[in-house]
């Protein structure tokens, strides 16, 4: 876990070591924090995941929720046709770059009236329509911080990191072997 401070500088929460990625993982997870001093973060940026999701809301009431924009602007471009859509994909890049709630809305109807009435378009916009709120609420914080709360790049970077270097390795005796390595990347 990730947080963004007060004066918009990146803090390693905390780590964890586990082998599934589900509810009661993730629960653990933030009772681990919340016992170590978290309290009632004002927003958490993650993917989708249903069970991070339920984990969020039950641990931390009254906490906003945003989906990745990284993420969501994927699950999206996965449902668009595979040919000739270039300029929807230049549309949805502009929503998620626009800077404030009315720009972006605006943009969104375009988008929903440029190709509600192309039937390959259908699935994307379905998808768009249901995540979309979740994916703008970075517009609710002051504008130095959103760049660092609109996706999870940061944290999947860091990942990314910890997996070079845990390829190298290959196998780990124990979870705490593991556990080391993360805190020493």
């Amino acid at each position: 876990a990730i947080a963004v401070n007060e004066v918009g500088q990146r803090e390693v929460l905390g780590i964890k070591v586990d082998h599934n990625e589900s509810y009661q993982s993730w629960a653990t997870f933030l009772q681990d924090l919340i016992s170590r001093g978290l309290q009632s973060p004002k927003l958490i940026t993650s993917d989708a995941h249903k069970g991070l999701k339920k984990a969020i809301q039950e641990k931390f009431l009254g906490t906003a929720w945003k989906r990745c924009t990284v993420h969501f602007r994927r699950n999206i471009v996965d449902c668009f046709p595979k040919k000739d859509c270039e300029e929807a994909r230049s549309l949805l890049s502009s929503i998620f770059s626009a800077e404030d709630v009315d720009t972006v809305r605006q943009l969104k109807n375009l988008f929903f009236d440029k190709y509600s009435s192309d039937k390959r378009f259908e699935k994307a916009i379905n998808v768009l329509d249901d995540g979309f709120e979740d994916a703008i609420q970075n517009l609710n914080f002051p504008l130095r911080h959103r760049r660092f709360i609109r996706s999870t790049n940061h944290l999947e970077r860091l990942n990314q990191e910890v997996r070079r270097r845990e390829q190298v390795i290959r196998i780990f005796p124990n979870t705490q072997s593991a556990f080391r390595l993360i805190g020493a990347v």
